[in-house]
C-alpha cells in the first residue's frame, strides 16, 4: 500500500515511539495528524526533535484522549488511526492508579468509538508485554495468560479487551500490537537504558533497582516498522501481534554491556526506592514473534549493540534532556 494521500492520525505523537512513528509516516508521504497532550506552553514533546521541514508537513493537534468530543472531531475523516497515547510509567501507576484508568481505558474507548462511528479503515491499538506479567512459559506467545501485576498493566489489559470487544461486537478493524520493551533515541530516563547511559555520563556510580529482571529489547525503528506493517497488512483485523526480538537479558547485564560500549568502569548500586513491590515485579519477558513474522513479514533489523550505540550517542548529545540526580518515576 502506498502511504501517499492516506490520512493518518497518531495519538501519543509527542511520546518516544509516537514521534519516531510520525517521522516515518511523513517520510512515506502520509497526510499525518499528530495528537499531543494539551499543555499551556504549546510544547510538542519529542516531535521537537524532528527536522523543521518535516515538522511543517505535520498537522499537530493538542488535546486529551480522555475528551470524547475532541477525539471524535480529530478522527473524523481519517483513514488510519495509530493509537499510542497512554500513561506508561509503572512506578507512577502505584501513586495514581485512577489516572491510568482514565487515560488508558477511557481514552482507548474514545478512540475505538470514534473509529466505529466514522468507518476508519484500520486502527492499530498499542498494548505492552507487561500485560503478560512474569512468564509462565517462554518464549511468550499471544496466547500466554494475562496477569495484572501493576495498575499500569491492569489498565492495558482492560484497554486490550476493549479493542477485542469492538472487533467482535462491531467489526471495527482493529489490530493490537504488543511491543516488548523498546529503546532508542528520545526515550526518557523513566526507562532503564537511558537511565544507565545518562548516569554513566554524569555520575560516579550507576543507581538502579533490581538487576535480575530480564527484558527483550527492540530498537525503536524496528518497533515503528511494526506499526507501519500493522496499519497496512490485510487480513490481521482482530489479531494481537507481539513485537520483540526473541532474546532476553537481565537489567544488570545491560548495565555492564552499556558501560563496556562506553569504555567506562563504574560501580552499580541498588537503591530501595527503585525496586517494585515483590509481587508486582515482572521477572522475565521474552517474545515469540512468529505471528509478526508470518502475518506481517516483520522481523527486527537493528542489532542490540548498534541500537545501544545510537542511544548512547543521543544521550551524549542531549545531556540536558536527562535528570540524573533524582529518581524519575
Amino acid at each position: 500500500m502506498t502511504w501517499i494521500g492516506k490520512k493518518v492520525v497518531v495519538t501519543g505523537a509527542g511520546g518516544f515511539i509516537g514521534s519516531h512513528l510520525v517521522e516515518a509516516l511523513v517520510a512515506a508521504g502520509a497526510e499525518t495528524t499528530a495528537i499531543v497532550r494539551y499543555n499551556s506552553g504549546s510544547l510538542i514533546g519529542n516531535l521537537a526533535f524532528m527536522d523543521a521541514e518535516s515538522r511543517k508537513t505535520v498537522r499537530v493537534v493538542s488535546g486529551n484522549v480522555e475528551d470524547s468530543d475532541f477525539v471524535y472531531r480529530t478522527i473524523k475523516g481519517q483513514d488510519i488511526v495509530l493509537h499510542l497515547a497512554a500513561l506508561i510509567a509503572i512506578p507512577y501507576s502505584y501513586e495514581a492508579p485512577r489516572s491510568y484508568v482514565h487515560t488508558n481505558i477511557e481514552g482507548t474507548l474514545n478512540v475505538l468509538e470514534a473509529a466505529r462511528r466514522y468507518d476508519v479503515a484500520r486502527v492499530v491499538h498499542t498494548s505492552t508485554s507487561e500485560v503478560y506479567g512474569t512468564a509462565v512459559t517462554t518464549p511468550i506467545d499471544e496466547n500466554h495468560p494475562l496477569q495484572g501485576q501493576s495498575p499500569y498493566s491492569a489498565s492495558k489489559i482492560a484497554a486490550d479487551k476493549l479493542a477485542e470487544s469492538y472487533y467482535r461486537s462491531f467489526g471495527t478493524p482493529v489490530t493490537t500490537l504488543r511491543p516488548f520493551n523498546t529503546f532508542g533515541p528520545r526515550q526518557s530516563a523513566r526507562a532503564f537504558i537511558p537511565t544507565i547511559v545518562s548516569q554513566a555520563l554524569e555520575r560516579d556510580e550507576i543507581r538502579l533497582g533490581s538487576l535480575t529482571p530480564q527484558r527483550d529489547m527492540t530498537f525503536v525503528s524496528d518497533t515503528v516498522a511494526g506499526f507501519m506493517a500493522a496499519a497496512t497488512t490485510p487480513g490481521i483485523e482482530g489479531m494481537t501481534i507481539n513485537l520483540g526480538t526473541g532474546k532476553t537479558y537481565s537489567v544488570g547485564w545491560f548495565a555492564m554491556r552499556i558501560l563496556d560500549l562506553m569504555t567506562l568502569e563504574k560501580p552499580i548500586v541498588q537503591e530501595e526506592q527503585r525496586f517494585r513491590p515483590g509481587l508486582s515485579e515482572v521477572m522475565t519477558l521474552v517474545s515469540d514473534n512468529t505471528r509478526a513474522r508470518d502475518k506481517m513479514g516483520w522481523s527486527p533489523k537493528i542489532s542490540l549493540d548498534d541500537g545501544l550505540r545510537r542511544t548512547v550517542e543521543f544521550v551524549r548529545m542531549h545531556r540536558s534532556f536527562y535528570e540524573t540526580d533524582t529518581y524519575v518515576r
